[in-house]
């Protein structure tokens, strides 16, 4: 590989999980580290580590200086965002290429177009993926025409920040009567978040599944997608369990959306790894953005598919050819993956404080990803995730039955987590009829 060592933007289970494929591949790492995080196993665990600032993440993870700082000091030649942080800020991907550095992931340019999701929509139209009906743009400040367009798409709309994410900048308007505070107060907080007030409208779907597909694609044209998985289980706009292959969808559908999903990364010359995401309702897909980095349940797919998506990534970025046999990645089996989050069960609200006693399941199928261990500080400067554990099985059921005795098996004790709610959830699930 052209790439001999990799700086680690980014900290907890997931800068493990990069630190590992970089080890597998015979490439050295930095760890780039806050105040909080020094005893983190990546920090230990890579070729050399590099303390970049204190807890607030602000002065650290989120300090694009101080970052390429440490890749010049440490020599690195390559930067690995991860996901969150700075995974999709388009401006970082361009410093860290400006610098002189590989930059793990797709160029800032096609970042920059997915990541505002006005041009996202408009981008896939053009390519022939399914998009809901709605403003075909942003929203002007012709009161009569914002009225217009929601009669016509029928309500309840949805009025989204063009900048947004993590389920923010979101409205539901049932009615006309809430129109246009709604837009109002939308674009107050889209400027607030994203310093970026451009809001669209499109059509609200009441029950619809959130599905993802997974594809890869590397500097010699070739585009491959490794499936779909479904994301549907959330709590306040975040996933909490995440299955590939996504269930109950028919055959040709599944089909014909992997192959839509190829011919769009074709058409905008799509570079390493991404995910299309789309919500599902009636037998119709509709795009809704495209994530232009690493997502947290790839390992799902990862489990059904045999593909280490994070060693791709290298590859991809290192200019080699993946060389799969096909466009359509064949899978076995279904996997589950549960977010271990420390906070309270009921109400979501995140419990830091130390890991006392840890038990990490195990067995045929069972893979725990996770920063953990006993005497572990768990921080109120990042996010409340603190593991992942993913159960793979011969069919959705076994991944349940998996699942379920994993779940029994794992304990963390020191925390308030949400362990238990998953495992009421699938003992429920299992107590169902097929």
């Amino acid at each position: 590989m052209m790439i001999k060592r990799v700086l680690i933007a980014n900290r907890g289970e997931i800068a493990l999980r990069i630190l590992r494929a970089c080890h597998q591949l015979g490439l050295e790492t930095v760890a780039i580290y806050s105040s909080a995080d020094k005893h983190q196993p990546h920090v230990r665990l890579a070729t050399q580590s590099l303390c970049i600032g204190p807890a607030q993440s602000q002065r650290s993870y989120l300090n694009m200086e101080a970052i390429i700082s440490a890749a010049n000091v440490s020599g690195a030649d390559a930067i690995h965002p991860g996901y969150g942080f700075l995974a999709e800020n388009a401006d970082f991907a361009q410093l860290v290429t400006g610098s002189g550095f590989t930059f793990i992931g797709p160029n800032a340019d096609i970042i920059r177009l997915m990541g505002d999701k006005i041009n996202a929509i408009q981008a896939m139209e053009s390519a022939g993926i399914p998009t809901l009906p709605g403003s075909c743009g942003a929203l002007k400040s012709d009161t009569q025409q914002i009225m217009s367009i929601a009669a016509s798409v029928g309500y309840p709309v949805l009025i989204k920040a063009a900048g947004g994410g993590g389920g923010r900048g979101m409205r539901v308007v049932e009615s006309e009567d809430d129109l246009l505070e709604s837009v109002r107060l939308t674009q107050q907080e889209a400027n607030s978040f994203f310093a970026n007030d451009q809001v669209y409208l499109e059509k609200y779907l009441p029950q619809p599944r959130h599905i993802e597909v997974q594809v890869l694609a590397d500097r010699q044209g070739h585009v491959f997608c490794l499936g779909d998985r479904d994301c549907s289980v959330q709590r306040r706009h975040q996933k909490l369990v995440e299955e590939a292959p996504a269930p109950d969808i028919p055959q040709n559908l599944r089909q014909a959306l992997a192959e839509q999903c190829i011919a769009a990364c074709q058409s905008i010359g799509y570079e390493n790894a991404g995910t299309f995401e789309f919500l599902y309702q009636d037998d119709q897909f509709y795009f809704i953005e495209m994530n232009t980095r690493l997502q947290v349940e790839h390992t799902v797919t990862e489990q059904i598919s045999g593909i280490d998506i994070v060693q791709a990534q290298l590859t991809i970025a290192a200019g080699e050819s993946l060389h799969l046999t096909s466009q359509l990645v064949p899978h076995q089996g279904h996997a589950i993956e549960c977010r271990i989050n420390a906070e309270d069960p009921q109400t979501g609200i995140p419990c830091p404080g130390t890991i006392t006693k840890l038990n990490i399941p195990g067995g045929l199928g069972v893979r725990w990803e996770s920063q953990l261990y006993p005497g572990c500080e768990i921080s109120s400067h990042y996010d409340a995730m603190v593991g992942k554990l993913i159960c793979h099985g011969r069919t959705r059921t076994h991944a349940m039955h998996v699942m379920k005795q994993a779940l029994i098996e794992l304990q963390i004790e020191g925390i308030s987590t949400n362990i238990d709610w998953h495992l009421q959830r699938f003992t429920e699930q299992l107590l169902q009829p097929n």
